[in-house]
Order: C-alpha cells, then structure tokens, then sequence
C-alpha cells in the first residue's frame, strides 16, 4: 500500500509528504470543512505534519491508506481520501475523504473516492467498505450513495465535539 498511485481522469492519488503540510492545514482548519468531523479543526502546521507522519508509518504497517488528492493539471492539493480502520482478515476497511471548500460540489470526492474504492476491491481484495458520517452531512451522504454505499444504520449521540453531541450514520459497500 506504501507507494500505492493512483490517475483518474483530472486527479492523481499519492502519498502526501512534509511540502504538503501548509495544504492540509489550510483545508483542515477550515470550520466549514471541520464541520461534521469527530474532531476539531486543525489549528496548527505541527498538527498537519504529525497527520502525514502517521500516515506514512500507518501505510508502512499496512493498517491504512491515506493518498493526497491532487489535481492533474494544477499540481495543487484538493484534500485526501484513505482506507483506515483496515481488518485483513474480514477483508474490510472505512472509506474517508475530506476536500477544501473551493471544490466543493465539483465531482473530486467521487472521482477520488471511486478510484480509491475500486483499487480496495480490485488490488486489496477487500470484501466490504464501510463509511461513517453525521446523518446532518447529507453532501456526504449523497457523495457516498453515488458511489452505491447504502445507510445501513444510525448510532445515536456517537461523538460530542465542542459540547456538540452528534448521531453517527453507517454505510456499506460490498464487493460485486
């Protein structure tokens, strides 16, 4: 999974690195972007660089996938999208993305994600994809019905961030 690179039509999926973390931070400290996350905002660059740190020693032990979103022509950081909470033996992980505001409702999540999710099937031999959002997050919620996930449950009062208590929708994706 370490040097997984993926090409769709307009992105290229790939390991983040330490130039990318002035662009994380940026997305990632967004409030708007934060908004529906299990944590807060991000509220400085030792955070960015402790997240692409992490990842990369997650890929090297094979527990997740985290791959920059990067536009083709541009070169410029969108945001990323990975695999985590991955169980090889029930051949399974969670599917999450987060892109910046400014491509919002320009079809990069479902471009990223769908090819993130086909190389889950097609190379990992995954069985099941899972995705876990608040039920409010309905941009989200679409995103992964376009991709065929199905809410497939609701856990109630999962996470309280900031004093704000928040449901947690549970989507599935099986393998065809």
């Amino acid at each position: 999974m370490l040097n997984t690179h993926i090409k769709t039509e307009r992105l290229e999926l790939k390991k983040l690195d330490d130039k990318d973390a002035a662009g994380l931070l940026e997305i990632f400290s967004d409030p708007e972007v934060m908004k529906y996350w299990n944590t807060p905002p991000w509220n400085s660059i030792e955070q960015a660089r402790q997240f692409i740190s992490t990842s990369a020693d997650a890929m090297r032990n094979l527990s997740s996938l985290t791959l920059g979103i990067y536009c083709k022509e541009t070169k410029q950081l969108q945001g990323k999208v990975m695999l985590f909470n991955y169980d090889k033996e029930s051949r399974r992980a969670e599917l999450g993305f987060g892109i910046k505001r400014e491509s919002w409702g320009k079809g990069i999540v479902f471009e990223a994600s769908s090819a993130l999710v086909e190389y889950a099937f097609n190379q990992l031999n995954l069985r099941r994809l899972e995705a876990e959002i608040d039920p409010d997050n309905t941009a989200s919620g679409k995103a992964l019905e376009r991709l065929g996930f199905e809410q497939e449950g609701l856990l109630k009062q999962r996470w309280e961030i900031g004093g704000i208590v928040s449901d947690s929708a549970i989507y599935g994706l099986l393998a065809k």
